[in-house]
């Protein structure tokens, strides 16, 4: 089965965005209360950014930047690469390995025309589809060997 990002993989998030001028202390509390190890930079509508957990290690803390001056715009990587909600749970795993990704955005719109981001997809999410997937065959597999399914038809 061909998964899709949106909606096999991710669907309905609540995005968890902020300003470039915002701190750096404001995103790591903003990671800390959602729960997540990635933030989206957005100025107004447009994505501009990702500040992830790695960001926060490398370009903050091992850089000794003060995250209370330290501005969001400061330390994110800018113009991530990004996923389309028609790409492939594959194509994920492909760009994230190629590029050694932990977090891709996920935007739509026409090439050229206005984009919205709709969701950011993690390789954690993706490991929680093909786990799912790897359970379930394993489940059609035992009801084949061990159950109605087993045997000849008459």
């Amino acid at each position: 089965m061909i998964r899709k990002i949106v909606p096999d993989v991710i669907s309905g998030q609540t995005l968890c965005t902020i300003r470039p001028e915002d701190t750096v202390r404001t995103a790591a509390r903003l990671m800390r209360e959602r729960k997540v190890a990635a933030v989206l930079v957005m100025d107004a509508e447009r994505l501009v950014g990702i500040i992830t957990e790695r960001d926060m290690t490398a370009r903050v803390i091992a850089a000794g930047l003060n995250p209370e001056i330290s501005t969001a715009r400061d330390i994110m990587t800018a113009d991530p690469d990004t996923l389309s909600p028609d790409h492939t749970a594959a194509d994920a795993i492909r760009m994230m390995k190629l590029h050694n990704y932990r977090h891709l955005p996920v935007v739509d719109g026409a090439p050229g025309g206005q984009k919205k981001v709709v969701g950011m997809v993690s390789v954690r999410d993706l490991y929680a589809v093909y786990n799912t997937e790897l359970e379930q065959d394993l489940a059609h597999r035992n009801a084949f060997i061990y159950g109605e399914s087993y045997g000849a038809s008459a």
